[in-house]
Order: structure tokens, then sequence, then C-alpha cells
């Protein structure tokens, strides 16, 4: 889901910084509590996966010193878990330059410069933070689909969030298992479609499955999404059972805002309902 769900309400904040710009083809818009974030207007944009994979991070792993954040993009999962974990301090990392620079560009925007240290490199490299590890919390988007099973984004920035094109779910799962502390917890969104992909993935890296919540993004429908959250396997007894919770539906029949969802909002720094609720 795009990020015009989160249009319809402006919160006061602060003006531009001095040196910091809204270039030409770019946008600045809230995404959590007062904090913005930059973005390319016809570019890879933050959406509902984004959001709900930091909320569901600091959901389960509430006390944070370190997390990381891998393929973080223009920084939108980072940004909302920074918001919710007022005291941790964040370690990204992502491929293209081009997404790297827009990060920057929000984390100096929000002031959150001393919490945030941004890697420009592939998550695939296991030096890419091995001075920084281990991590109380890991987060991740994956791109859902192999190459060739989807039609690729215009823009050349929104196709490796949708295509696997720098490594897939396994990629982030064996980078997780490398720099996750003992009862850490690696939160991630992938296709509901595709969980069993996702288990096996962890299971592969040494990693069990805790929890996972799946999405329906209209009430009736089938959940298009799911949320996943996983620890170490040599944390937890054998006898350990993955717990899947109620799904959480984002819009009820007529298109307003699901209460539950309502709540979710307002636990990232948003009103309960959208513009048309």
């Amino acid at each position: 889901m795009s990020d015009d769900f989160f249009r319809g309400w402006r919160r006061p904040g602060p003006t531009v910084p001095a040196g910091v710009e809204i270039d030409e083809g770019e946008s600045l818009d809230y995404i959590s509590g007062h904090y913005r974030i930059f973005q390319y207007l016809k570019g890879h944009r933050f959406s509902t996966d984004d959001v709900l994979t930091g909320w569901y991070g600091s959901q389960w792993a509430p006390r944070v010193e370190r997390a990381a954040d891998l393929g973080s993009g223009i920084g939108s999962v980072a940004i909302v878990a920074a918001w919710r974990l007022a005291g941790a301090r964040f370690w990204t990392v992502e491929a293209q330059e081009i997404s790297v620079r827009l990060a920057r560009k929000s984390i100096r925007y929000n002031g959150l410069e001393e919490r945030f240290t941004i890697r420009h490199g592939d998550l695939r490299d296991p030096s890419i933070l091995a001075d920084a590890a281990p991590f109380d919390l890991v987060t991740g988007s994956p791109p859902y689909f192999p190459p060739g099973t989807a039609v690729e984004a215009e823009h050349p920035q929104a196709v490796p969030a949708r295509i696997e094109v720098r490594g897939d779910v396994r990629d982030y799962a064996a980078a997780a298992a490398r720099i996750l502390a003992p009862g850490g917890f690696f939160a991630f969104v992938f296709p509901y479609l595709r969980r069993d992909d996702a288990q096996r993935a962890l299971e592969e890296h040494g990693l069990l499955l805790l929890r996972r919540l799946d999405v329906i993004f209209k009430e009736g429908e089938v959940p298009l999404i799911a949320l996943f959250g996983a620890g170490r396997a040599e944390d937890f007894p054998k006898s350990q059972q993955t717990v899947v919770e109620p799904p959480l539906t984002i819009r009820r029949r007529d298109g307003t805002v699901h209460p539950d969802y309502s709540a979710v909002r307002v636990s990232f720094g948003f009103p309960p309902g959208g513009a048309n609720s």
C-alpha cells in the first residue's frame, strides 16, 4: 500500500534545517509522530509494509539499546522504530547510493545524527556490520519477488525494493543470524503466500520463528503480507512453538480504517483514522 494512506492530516513541525533542501523530484512527508522522511516522487516510497515492520519489531523488542535495519532503503523502517524506541541507537545498511542519500537527509532533518549510523553497502557482506554487532533488534523488508515473476518498477531505485536483485529472504536471515544478540529479535515482512519460504530461510540459518502476524488490507480479503518475528534457535527450548496471532485488518469493507489498525496507528504517532474514515 502506498504512502497515500497516510495523507490527509498535517502536524505542525520544524522548518527544514539549514543545508537540508527539498530538491526537485522529492517530497518531505510525515512517517511517525513528528518525524518526516524525504522520498522521490516517482521512486520507491514508504509503505504500510514498512511502518508495520518498524512497529512490529519495536512491539516485541521494547527494550533495545542497539538496532540494525537490513536493506534499509530510504530509512523508513528504522525511522518508525526509532520514534518508538527513543533510547536506541540504529545502524542501517543499504546498497543503493541514491537511497542512502535520502536517508542521510531524513536523519539530519529529524535531528537523529547521534542515534544513526548509515552504512552504504551490501547486507550480504559479513563485514558490513561486524564492528557494531551484536544487536538487540534486527529488522528487514526483503524484496518479495524472484526476477521474472513480477512487473519491474519504472524508477531504478524502486526495482530492488520489489525484485530479488541483491539477495533474497535467505540472505536477510543469514545476515540477521550473524549479528543478532542472544535473546535478540529479528522482525521482517514478507508475502503471506511465501510464508513457508520465510520459515525455511530462518531454519537454514539457525533462527526460530517465534511469532507471525498476517495482514489483511481490506476486510473479507485474504492476507497479502505477514510480519515475522524470530530469534536464535539456541536461545529457546526445542519445544518452543510459533505463535500465530489473530490477523491484523487495515481497512473495513467500506474503506474506513479498521479499529485494530487505528490502535496501531496511534502507537507510531499517527491519528487513529485516515482522511476518509
